[in-house]
């Protein structure tokens, strides 16, 4: 888990919609923290700037 990702502030992705099978992100200087809402013990993933981006880019390609 990543350090301090207790005192965190996550909110629910915009791209997780309706459903309760969503994820939240959290935004640090440089980097953006992932995590399963209905599993948030499991960890967080974490994306650097261009990789955020480029996931965002894949993310809006597939709807």
């Amino acid at each position: 888990m990543h350090p301090h990702t207790t005192e965190l502030t996550f909110r629910k992705s915009s791209y997780s919609g309706a459903s309760q099978n969503c994820v939240e992100v959290a935004d640090l200087p440089g980097e953006h923290l992932v995590r399963d809402t209905q599993n948030r013990d499991l960890g967080t993933l974490g994306f650097a700037g261009p990789e955020w981006s480029a996931v965002l880019g894949a993310i809006r390609a597939d709807q």
